[in-house]
């Protein structure tokens, strides 16, 4: 498919990929519109033109909203009409409404420069998995020691936790340095500050489409068609504060300060050819075979190349590029995105559009594929060397950190895009406590 408006070469954003997103342009509020090249395609237009009409005819417009919830809770079959009514709109050789059509390409097709991007969702719930079985026995391994790396349910389930909706945040937002409880002597009362030991976590993240009802749990046959798209995310952690208060109920404010996600929500039909089997669940690979709920036909993994990047403010200053630290993929996911929206949903738990689940971090086997500051430096005790000659084991203030994403085989690229944050220094106050020296 030859798109009519001209794209680089190397594009990751052509015809087969069609990400969606929410942007608002000078003047006028936000709406959403999909991305092709460096251009964005205004779907609020193209529906008040009548050219496409994603919840069918009088029904009212899907894409004049500033999410795209109302779009999500249509379901997989509206979605695969939408996607290739915008294919043959988009083709050199497609229906020529919007190609020949000069006026409408001026009011629907706007340079990717002049836009702002915003959160792609109303995020109604936020869940965060622990799919990566390298970064699992990574972290096991720093605290429990290599014969007891993974717990016993890990093999068996998606484990994950319930996260905080109202901190997930678009890319290129700033991220304020955490304050919080911390104990960082075993023999010492704790002690208040900001966190010291910041760290990212390198993640994919997936929207819910329609969901489910309360009681009515998502069997795995139809858990693909319930996945609208996929996105990057950052789950910022402030492993600090993390390791003081997580016994014996998990996750809190070392967790819930701040999430980055990319602006595009790739759709997972773009994804298709990149599905591949993963690791066997099964005794032929040596792993336990999961309950019937959970098993799933390959393929189950995806194969999407992704990358971290740190720029440090001498780095901005210098006017180098940013340094890539990490390179992972998300076959490195033991438990795929269905199998973690159907263990979400087996007890009954309703899902709804827009709720975003994510992964958990994601490590290869090599040190230069972890996903996590507290991998790449083993806990601190081996910095990271930066082209500058500066280090890092945790992450200080003016750092900027890039994850990116790109699918590809052959001449076929789906590009993801970035989630940026830069860390700014903490505006807490000692809150009554000793601060942390």
């Amino acid at each position: 498919m030859t798109p009519f408006l001209d794209l680089a070469s190397d594009s990751g954003f052509g015809l087969a990929n069609l990400p969606y997103g929410v942007f608002s342009t000078a003047g006028h509020p936000a709406r959403v519109g999909v991305r092709l090249g460096d251009w964005v395609v205004d779907l609020d237009v193209l529906e008040q033109h009548g050219l496409i009409a994603a919840a069918g005819a009088g029904r009212g417009p899907v894409f004049s909203h500033a999410s795209l919830n109302a779009f999500m809770a249509l379901g997989a079959d509206a979605w695969d009409a939408v996607r290739s009514r915008l294919q043959d709109l988009l083709r050199a050789d497609g229906a020529p409404d919007l190609r020949d059509s000069a006026t409408l390409r001026e009011h629907a097709i706007v340079p990717l420069a002049d836009v702002t991007m915003h959160l792609p969702a109303e995020i109604g719930d936020y869940t965060d998995f622990y799919s990566s079985r390298q970064h699992a026995t990574n972290v096991g391994t720093m605290f429990r020691g290599p014969e007891n790396a993974l717990m016993p349910n890990w093999l068996h389930l998606p484990v994950g936790y319930h996260g905080r909706a109202s901190s997930v945040v678009v890319s290129g937002t700033d991220v304020v340095r955490p304050s919080g409880q911390q104990r960082p002597d075993d023999d010492a009362p704790p002690v208040f500050g900001p966190s010291k030991l910041l760290d990212i976590e390198l993640e994919l993240g997936f929207f819910v489409g329609p969901g489910n009802d309360l009681g009515s749990p998502l069997p795995m046959a139809e858990a693909g068609r319930q996945i609208f798209g996929f996105v990057l995310v950052n789950d910022w952690s402030a492993r600090d504060i993390q390791k003081w208060e997580y016994v014996p109920l998990g996750p809190f404010l070392g967790k819930n300060f701040a999430t980055s996600v990319s602006p595009w929500v790739v759709p997972y039909a773009a994804l298709e050819p990149f599905r591949i089997p993963g690791e066997a669940q099964d005794a032929s690979a040596g792993n336990p075979e999961p309950l019937p709920y959970l098993r799933q036909p390959e393929p189950r993994s995806l194969d999407i190349d992704l990358t971290v990047a740190l720029e440090t403010a001498a780095m901005r200053e210098a006017g180098a590029d940013p340094h890539v630290v990490a390179t992972s993929n998300a076959k490195n996911l033991y438990w795929s995105p269905e199998q973690q929206l159907v263990h979400h949903t087996v007890n009954g738990c309703n899902a709804r559009p827009g709720d975003l689940m994510a992964s958990g971090t994601i490590s290869g086997e090599e040190p230069g594929s972890y996903g996590s500051f507290l991998e790449l430096s083993w806990r601190g005790t081996r910095p990271l060397s930066l082209p500058d000659g500066d280090t890092r084991t945790f992450l200080r203030d003016g750092d900027r950190v890039l994850l990116s994403g790109e699918a590809v085989r052959g001449d076929l690229r789906i590009g993801f895009g970035e989630v940026t944050g830069t860390i700014l220094p903490s505006d807490s106050t000692a809150g009554g406590l000793p601060l942390a020296s």
